[in-house]
């Protein structure tokens, strides 16, 4: 079962992507905010994560770019999450590292094609 990290600090987000994913097949464990989304992908070592861009004590740019730098998690793809669609957002988040990004609300059929487009339906 793919795990994937959950890094968002929005309770009504955290809940409704947390049983859609797990639905799918997913294993899912969650992170309230930037810093402890670098622990968890640290110690866990998640298929994926989705980091909401927008947290608090670490920003999702920050702690995308701390996991990138780190040779222990740098493989692992990440998802940038934000409900501002503004121009250079996207830009802003794959230079800090991301894979991918999305924009919230999240429509689950498109963050799903690229969640298995980066790990796979394992």
């Amino acid at each position: 079962m793919p795990r994937i990290l959950l890094v968002e600090d929005n309770e009504l987000n955290r809940d409704m992507l947390s049983r859609r994913l797990t639905k799918r097949g997913y294993e899912v464990s969650i992170a309230l905010d930037g810093v402890e989304g670098v622990e968890k992908a640290r110690a866990s070592r998640p298929d994926l994560v989705l980091m909401d861009m927008s947290l608090p004590l670490k920003d999702g740019w920050e702690a995308t770019a701390d996991l990138k730098n780190d040779p222990a998690t740098s493989h692992i793809p990440i998802i940038g999450l934000s409900a501002h669609a503004m121009d250079g957002d996207r830009d802003k988040a794959m230079k800090a590292g991301c894979n991918d990004y999305d924009t919230k609300p999240v429509e689950l059929d498109r963050l799903l094609g690229k969640i298995e487009a980066l790990i796979g339906k394992q």
